[in-house]
């Protein structure tokens, strides 16, 4: 992270260098064609964003949203946004105790805010209806929404449909002649490509910040269950969740998410969804209300070079089959503990969070094609996929990123429970931990078997990730593992 920040700060200091030199030569009398050829380069760059935010602007909106909780109030010093996830997402630390008022408990209604942008439309006898796009985060539990145009417009909305693994919503309004962004395959974007953001940050309407693509792909980053991410410096900030992002062309390129920072404000990474699995995601809660999703039964990790070495293929090739559930389409399909995925639907694997997308987003039912690597010798497998429940999901779940302690877990599967001396469905297995955060300065090291959440057992990586979510004074107690010996710890952040 702080390479990251060091990186954004050396790429401002070089861009200010460039245009100060630049202002300097043609201050100075330097070449007038050059100075103008320059000048007019500029202006046209200038000329083109304009042009995107004019045409973006009008089917971008301002969401509103009303929720009724229980309970006193919060203090008068915290923020809209909630201080948790400040804290989450900003890295800013826990505020000293402030004076508070605490009536007593009882009912009341707290707002929020996000952005979100018009994604389709459908005409039908009695009315006219227009779908527009967001996070199921800045809608979830709300009991009033309302949406707010460019021009002024404002109308109440109700949720279509939501789906909290991919953090994505859909909902509706009754209005027609809106214009719908138009989709780019976001498979096509490029590192480096520009890009603009537009939303409400902080309120404050229609706001537009430019950057560029800083990488695609990012999975396995903690924010939601479903990941693909693109990375962008394009400024992102709280009320900007929902809000889209675009090429050049004016064309929906990815849904911004979420930011980390470990400072706030503009230096921070920013995180988009895809236009590509937004646009189906949003499919499935327009047509059904709900998102279907593919299943193999097939718990799935990282091969690192030592793993690579062990099952002969090379480095950066596929990924290990760790286990494979019982009567599920992957065992009727031929697959083994220790097989290495290397290709899926003819092309190539070789990411944990990037082949959980594919296979969640293939069509229960289909016939697809497997192609691993067993004991060396290459074979191509023909699967019929299955159907992803909510119970298969909690079972089976790959990999769970912690970001709040700096842990990565993976569920007790049955080579692993033989390994470290652990029962299958006891506990769970620490695979990565963050550098300098609070699971490494409490000694907590890859191979460390965590039993207990606060004296509650954990039996899979989801069941830990919501443990640690759920803890609301930041503080958890956790009784681990190391080469049989148990003890308990204490982690505060």
């Amino acid at each position: 992270m702080n390479r990251d920040i060091a990186l954004c700060y050396w790429y401002s200091s070089v861009l200010y260098a460039f245009l100060r030199g630049f202002i300097l030569l043609v201050l100075v009398g330097g070449p007038v064609h050059a100075s103008q050829d320059g000048i007019e380069s500029l202006r046209q760059t200038s000329k083109a964003f304009a042009s995107v935010a004019r045409e973006v602007s009008p089917s971008v909106v301002f969401i509103q949203v009303e929720s009724k909780v229980s309970g006193s109030s919060v203090s008068q010093f915290s923020s809209p946004f909630g201080d948790d996830f400040l804290r989450h997402f900003f890295g800013l630390p826990q505020l000293p105790d402030t004076p508070r008022y605490n009536p007593p408990k009882s009912e009341r209604r707290i707002m929020g805010q996000g952005s979100g942008f018009v994604f389709s439309g459908k005409k039908g006898i009695l009315s006219d209806k227009t779908y527009v796009m967001t996070n199921n985060h800045v809608v979830e539990n709300a009991d009033k929404i309302s949406v707010k145009f460019l021009d002024g417009r404002e109308f109440d909305a109700k949720v279509t449909g939501a789906d909290a693994q991919s953090d994505v919503a859909v909902i509706e309004i009754k209005v027609s002649g809106v214009p719908a962004l138009s989709l780019a395959d976001s498979s096509t974007l490029e590192v480096g490509e520009w890009v603009v953001a537009i939303g409400n940050p902080f309120g404050l309407s229609h706001t537009l910040t430019v950057g560029v693509v800083s990488a695609k792909g990012r999975t396995s980053v903690g924010i939601s269950d479903y990941e693909d991410f693109i990375q962008t410096d394009a400024a992102i900030n709280p009320g900007n969740s929902g809000g889209p992002l675009v090429n050049m062309e004016g064309e929906f390129v990815g849904m911004k998410t979420a930011i980390f920072s470990r400072i706030g404000g503009y230096m921070v990474i920013c995180f988009a969804k895809p236009s590509n699995l937004v646009k189906t995601i949003a499919d499935q809660l327009i047509d059904k209300g709900e998102v279907t999703r593919g299943y193999l039964g097939i718990v799935i990790q990282p091969l690192t070079s030592d793993l690579a070495k062990s099952f002969d293929v090379d480095v950066g090739q596929g990924i290990l089959v760790a286990e494979v559930s019982k009567d599920s389409p992957a065992e009727k399909a031929g697959l083994h503990a220790g097989d290495v995925i290397v290709g899926y639907r003819g092309k190539p694997v070789n990411d944990v969070g990037a082949f959980r997308n594919q296979v969640s987003l293939t069509a229960p039912g289909s016939k697809e094609e497997v192609a691993i690597v067993r004991k060396g010798d290459r074979k191509t497998l023909h699967v019929t996929i299955g159907k992803l429940t909510k119970d298969k999901l909690m079972a089976m779940g790959p990999e769970q990123s912690t970001s709040e302690i700096g842990l990565t877990v993976q569920t007790v599967t049955k080579d692993l429970a033989e390994q470290f001396n652990v029962k299958p469905g006891e506990g769970v297995i620490v695979t990565a931990v963050d550098p300098g955060s609070v699971a490494a300065l409490a000694g907590i090291r890859p191979g460390t078997v965590i039993l207990q959440v606060n004296r509650k057992p954990v039996k899979n990586a989801e069941a830990f990730r919501q443990a640690i979510k759920n803890t609301e004074d930041k503080r958890v107690l956790l009784l681990i593992s190391v080469d049989g010996a148990q003890r308990f710890i204490v982690l505060t952040w």
